[in-house]
């Protein structure tokens, strides 16, 4: 495939500061954001950006591949895009702009249990390729019909995430009292005034709301309404007793994503999940914990023979990309850098995003002289 991006946003951080004039500052801040004083969100990208990479000039080159096999699929680039709550608040229509994107790119889309677009939607965009994350619900019942309805619209994979056993604070969406829909006080409805595009286009697809869960929840819940209904119908806090019935009953691959120690990997082995995706939520759970690429260069030195080791948090760029994999990361995810996309570019966001990081991560391979992903550990600066 051809790939092809707007030269005037040649970076993500350029996508960044486009996505910030074009949507009000409560959506941004709820993107942008970690939690208590952003400590974590930073060292994510800091600490990563440490790791070095040597090439090897002289030796015999016959052209790069991003190709990488992942759960017997190959797939065109070692990136994929995670799984982000209230897409549609920060973008109308996003969540379908990046399924489309990933299905086009043939990489994986993941569908968070609390994002803006249904596992059936999602999955009919992706021909039954897309992921979906789940957030484990407090009833059995509950549970197996979110399962179900997953194995029905064909997902190959289903993420079960351990690292929200309890909400992250989060002092901006106190601030902006971030609801569904929005609440709209004198200073929201003034930044929604200042946003057209944002505001057109969500007149065009309707208000969000958490499509997957429509069925089960109230309608026009608040913050502290919304709150008081997850903290009732979804219990984060995972343990051997919630994980076993959930692998007894998904056939497809299970993986488990918020892993930040050794310690949880070892119990994700035995458990029999066939892949873990090492990460912090983003930053926007654990202000005093450790950037994620800190636990897995342990973690996949340890159990990469043992288990698929994925990450996420802090990735923003092609090099970022090769440092992950370097260290030992069999694939990566990006949540933030996708939403910048969309929000920047609305319906081409996603292609340009994916086009941008394949062109970058090319770009780092051939530098190196690294002709398969799978050879990125050879560079690694120890």
């Amino acid at each position: 495939m051809a790939l092809d991006f707007n030269n005037d946003y040649p970076s993500i951080d350029d996508l960044r500061l486009k996505a910030k004039k074009r949507i009000p500052k409560f959506a941004f801040d709820y993107l942008d954001g970690g939690c208590n004083e952003d400590v974590n969100l930073h060292r994510n990208t800091s600490e990563l950006r440490n790791i070095q990479l040597t090439p090897q000039y002289l030796r015999n080159f016959n052209g790069a591949s991003l190709k990488t096999n992942l759960f017997g699929v190959e797939y065109d680039a070692p990136f994929g895009i995670a799984p982000v709550g209230l897409q549609g608040l920060m973008w109308p229509n996003s969540p379908e702009i990046l399924a489309k994107a990933a299905f086009k790119h043939n990489v994986p889309f993941i569908l968070s249990t609390v994002t803006t677009t249904s596992i059936e939607r999602a999955s009919e965009l992706t021909e039954g390729k897309a992921w979906f994350q789940l957030y484990h619900p407090t009833e059995n019942r509950l549970r197996d019909d979110i399962i179900k309805r997953a194995e029905a619209a064909e997902c190959p994979v289903l993420v079960i995430l351990c690292d929200v056993p309890t909400f992250g604070f989060r002092p901006r969406d106190i601030r902006n009292g971030l609801a569904m829909p929005p609440k709209m006080s004198i200073a929201n409805v003034l930044q929604v005034l200042g946003k057209p595009s944002w505001a057109l286009n969500t007149l065009k697809y309707g208000q969000p709301n958490f499509e997957t869960l429509k069925p089960y929840m109230p309608k026009g819940l608040d913050l502290k309404q919304l709150g008081k209904f997850m903290d009732a119908t979804f219990s984060g806090r995972l343990n051997e007793e919630k994980i076993k019935p959930i692998r007894d009953m998904w056939k497809g691959k299970l993986v488990l994503k918020g892993v930040a120690s050794e310690v949880d990997a070892q119990e994700a082995i035995r458990l029999g999940l066939d892949g873990i995706i090492v990460s912090n939520h983003g930053g926007r759970q654990l202000d005093a914990g450790e950037s994620s690429i800190k636990p897995l260069t342990n973690i996949a030195a340890k159990y990469g023979d043992q288990i698929e080791v994925m990450m996420d948090s802090g990735v923003r760029s092609g090099p970022d990309i090769a440092r992950a994999l370097a260290s030992g990361a069999k694939f990566t995810f990006m949540g933030r850098s996708f939403m910048y996309g969309a929000a920047a570019l609305g319906n081409k966001g996603g292609d340009h995003t994916i086009s941008l990081l394949k062109t970058e991560l090319q770009q780092v391979m051939e530098q190196l002289c690294c002709e398969r992903v799978e050879d990125f550990p050879f560079h690694l600066v120890k």
